[in-house]
């Protein structure tokens, strides 16, 4: 039988004891998490709301659970839609502005299914170079011709741009808040470019929905863009406390969706329970702008603090903190010093960074209290500072 050797990255840091992945915990996503029975802050999940503990999200599963069962035993094409994800795709359309919405049963595949059908062999897709794996990969399955340009570099873009037959159709794919460093899509000036260029936008809201814009409604909203967005891509498992994805535009392009996109045709329906903890979730955020309003009071305190610190910090724009350790096998280090003294934080390393870029990404929730952020930033510069990233002040 063949067989694939391990990771050899993987191997070294189990060997040196500094291996930082799948880390089982044993309680709720919430401020503080319970790993191998010790209290451990949690500054590495992307519950930026921190809904996912939240008791009327918890109920509004149990209640689907009683009257749909666990699974609807079938594809959203076939026989596994519900009443529930109709009911959710109305309201995400009009949540996020646009006429119509599907659902998918997670994020991955519906960059899958929009980028694998909406553009073909003789098309071209336009990449910024730090945009998600699910849009490289979907990318990928679409047969276009795919092209990257530098980071948020209009210059770069409208290069590639320029270089492009004018006839032929071409989608522009970002990030509306980037996943690793934490910045902001510079929308106003891609949609500029694609008006110039006849060229279509899709936005992967991932990390912007429940987080930037009105009501949290993403990254088209916060720059007063949406109607200039062909199409929305969004996800439940962070500000939303549950699991799955949608993509809205406009009704003909859901329509060809529905019948095109392969990840929605042959993979089984969101969970019962996991529409509805994303309903419930949806009634929250629209009705209850303290969250958000929280959640930002936290994201400035942290970044004020780490920088009187004296961490180096990411151009962030977002609840998104990344914190500069530039040294792979320091970056494991450090994450597993934190664990050992009771925070989480996450290491990122090649390939979801440059190698002399790595960091810890530090990641603010609503329900974090600026106690928590002190006693976090705190643990970090003792760690840091053991390494000698950067030199030890007296306790906050």
């Amino acid at each position: 039988m063949y067989k694939r050797l391990p990771v050899k990255e993987a191997v070294i840091a189990k060997e040196k004891g500094i291996y930082p992945y799948f880390r089982p915990i044993s309680s709720a996503q919430d401020t503080e998490v319970i790993i191998d029975g010790k209290r451990v802050l949690m500054f590495g999940s992307n519950s930026y709301l921190g809904l996912t503990n939240d008791p009327r999200i918890k109920e509004a599963s149990k209640k689907a659970i009683d009257t749909y069962g666990t699974g609807c035993a079938g594809s959203r094409f076939l026989n596994g839609t519900l009443d529930l994800h109709i009911e959710l795709e109305d309201r995400l359309a009009r949540y996020v502005g646009k006429e119509k919405a599907i659902l998918f049963s997670t994020g991955f595949q519906a960059n899958l299914g929009a980028l694998s059908s909406l553009t073909g062999r003789n098309d071209y897709i336009i990449l910024d170079e730090y945009d998600h794996a699910s849009i490289i990969d979907g990318s990928r399955l679409s047969y276009s011709k795919v092209i990257k340009y530098r980071h948020n570099n209009m210059d770069d873009l409208e290069a590639k741009l320029k270089g492009l037959p004018p006839e032929v159709n071409k989608l522009i794919v970002v990030d509306g808040v980037f996943s690793m460093e934490g910045d902001l899509a510079r929308l106003p000036e891609i949609v500029a470019l694609a008006e110039q260029y006849n060229t279509g936008i899709m936005v992967d809201d991932a990390h912007g929905l429940g987080v930037v814009g009105e009501k949290g409604a993403g990254t088209a909203s916060h720059f007063g863009l949406t109607d200039k967005v062909d199409v929305i891509m969004g996800t439940f498992s962070k500000s939303f406390a549950s699991l799955g994805g949608f993509l809205a535009s406009d009704a003909d392009t859901i329509e060809y969706l529905k019948h095109s996109a392969r990840s929605l045709i042959f993979s089984a329906s969101m969970t019962p329970a996991a529409v509805a903890s994303t309903m419930a979730a949806l009634d929250i955020i629209e009705t209850e702008p303290e969250h958000i309003e929280k959640l930002w009071a936290n994201t400035n305190y942290a970044k004020d603090l780490l920088m009187e610190e004296g961490f180096e910090l990411g151009p962030t724009a977002s609840p998104i903190i990344p914190v500069y350790v530039r040294d792979h096998e320091k970056t494991f280090a450090i994450a597993k010093m934190l664990q050992d003294n009771g925070l989480f934080v996450n290491p990122v390393v090649p390939p979801a960074v440059p190698a002399d870029a790595t960091m810890l990404r530090f990641s603010l929730m609503a329900t974090h209290t600026f106690d928590q952020i002190e006693e976090a930033v705190y643990k970090m510069k003792e760690a840091f500072a053991k390494l000698d990233i950067i030199t030890l002040k007296e306790k906050i």
